[in-house]
């Protein structure tokens, strides 16, 4: 069964529960690095089937989806509300920008930096910036708290995936 759009936000959205979604992106690349670094490049580049993401594009796909994160922020933040904020499709990225030909140290790295740096900006905000917000083409009306909480709950669906598929 496919998701619908508000389907899966409800779903991401709930994995944070009432944590800190700031914490849970600073503690991120940690728990990756912890989880990823030191496994052999044979179990990273592995599918566990052939529809589902080996390790190392989960984690290509995190880095890649900073920067989208990070780049609507500063759109929605620079911009009147109601900017448009165009999806992506993910699996298309996967195949062309080749997830599972990249090594995982600079991958961990860019995703690090990426994440660091919003951060910064994210800790800078003040309730005002917070609630400013754009039209997402899928999921319709998304202020800078949500496009933040939704990453977070992103984070979280990721790294469980890691979890399991390391658990297999």
């Amino acid at each position: 069964m496919i998701e619908t759009v508000s389907q899966y936000v409800a779903r991401i959205r709930s994995y944070l529960g009432d944590a800190d979604p700031l914490a849970v992106l600073a503690e991120t690349p940690t728990r990756l690095r912890a989880l990823l670094y030191q496994l052999p490049d044979t179990q990273l580049r592995a599918r566990p089937a052939p529809e589902r993401w080996s390790l190392l594009e989960i984690a290509a796909h995190l880095s890649d989806v900073e920067i989208v994160v990070g780049y609507r922020v500063r759109t929605i933040l620079g911009a009147t509300d109601g900017v448009p904020m165009p999806a992506y499709d993910q699996n298309s990225w996967q195949e062309a920008l080749r997830y599972n030909d990249r090594a995982v140290a600079p991958t961990l790295d860019a995703f690090t930096a990426a994440r660091d740096n919003n951060l910064l900006l994210y800790r800078s905000l003040d309730e005002a910036a917070w609630n400013k917000y754009g039209l997402h083409s899928e999921r319709g009306k998304e202020s800078v708290r949500d496009t933040i909480v939704l990453n977070a709950g992103h984070d979280i669906n990721h790294l469980r995936q890691i979890e399991a598929i390391l658990g297999e």
